[in-house]
């Protein structure tokens, strides 16, 4: 199944005394690149996050938050009013010797002064490692939702990459075409270049001169490079029915159809064919690009 490597989750959760938020974001990059922004104090967090979006996801830049907070918070401050009158007093006393010293303070605000009587509470210190399984299991769904628009999306990218592969094929055939209509123009120019040749030169050994005309039709015949962007066209939707990651290996094969583009209009040595190659070169450009899209 083809996949974007673009997508954009978030989700919430909570457990323990604390809440949580996740937000992940990916966008396209040549190889996996985790970027990781968690907090302190949950023993074996990171690892298993990158434990967990390694064995998700194969490609792509992945900006990972999690935002932890705890929601008891009141009723901490609340039941331990002998802490908070010892931090409040403490509080004074800083900002009296500050006052001395010629320092002006500014006062705490509530919040701040209710997030250091919950951190001397008993249990309001910061997160350990009980939250390690809660959070690891959230991540789950995190992922879930993550895949599920990469899915979305890379199903709408096969849709774009069966049809430019279908007008590759299309154009295949006519390039097959305009080359089986150029051999009467090739065979009476070669011809007439032969009888140039022998006129100018009667001396001329005219078997060497009809093999040396020979190889050139040789190089002019496009027939391989057709055969081979058929064969490419095979090759790519085979690739995209896979249920593995095609990325990689969709973006060496627009190479592969370039080169053969490129020779093709090298040897064609007619307009019509001329015309078919550009065309594909056009085609070949718009499916390499869409290729870096795909995990």
């Amino acid at each position: 199944m083809t996949r974007s490597m673009t997508a954009f989750a978030s989700r919430a959760g909570g457990a323990q005394g604390f809440e949580w938020t996740w937000d992940l974001r990916s966008v396209n990059a040549r190889g996996l690149d985790l970027r990781l922004r968690l907090p302190e104090g949950v023993a074996g967090l990171e690892q298993g996050v990158r434990q967990a979006l390694s064995g998700r996801l194969a490609r792509g830049s992945v900006t990972l938050s999690l935002k932890l907070s705890r929601n008891d918070l009141g009723e901490t401050v609340a039941s331990e009013t002998p802490g908070l009158d010892r931090i409040l007093t403490q509080l004074r006393h800083i900002a009296a010797r500050a006052e001395a010293g010629g320092f002006a303070l500014a006062p705490p605000t509530a919040a701040e002064i209710a997030a250091l009587a919950a951190e001397a509470a008993p249990g309001g210190a910061a997160p350990g490692a009980e939250l390690l399984a809660p959070l690891m299991a959230d991540l789950e769904g995190l992922l879930d939702a993550a895949v599920e628009m990469r899915e979305a999306e890379g199903r709408a990218l096969g849709a774009v990459f069966a049809a430019q592969l279908g007008e590759i094929a299309a154009l295949a055939d006519r390039a097959a075409e305009a080359a089986d209509a150029r051999l009467d123009e090739t065979r009476a120019a070669l011809r007439s270049a032969m009888r140039r040749v022998v006129e100018a030169a009667p001396e001329i050994d005219e078997p060497r001169v009809a093999q040396e005309l020979a190889l050139i039709a040789v190089k002019q015949d496009v027939t391989e490079e057709i055969d081979r962007l058929r064969a490419h066209v095979a090759a790519a939707r085979a690739l995209l029915a896979e249920d593995a990651p095609a990325g990689r290996r969709l973006d060496f094969l627009a190479q592969e159809f370039n080169r053969e583009a490129n020779t093709l209009c090298s040897k064609s040595q007619s307009q019509p064919l001329t015309a078919v190659g550009l065309d594909l070169k056009a085609v070949i450009e718009r499916l390499r690009e869409q290729s870096q899209n795909v995990e």
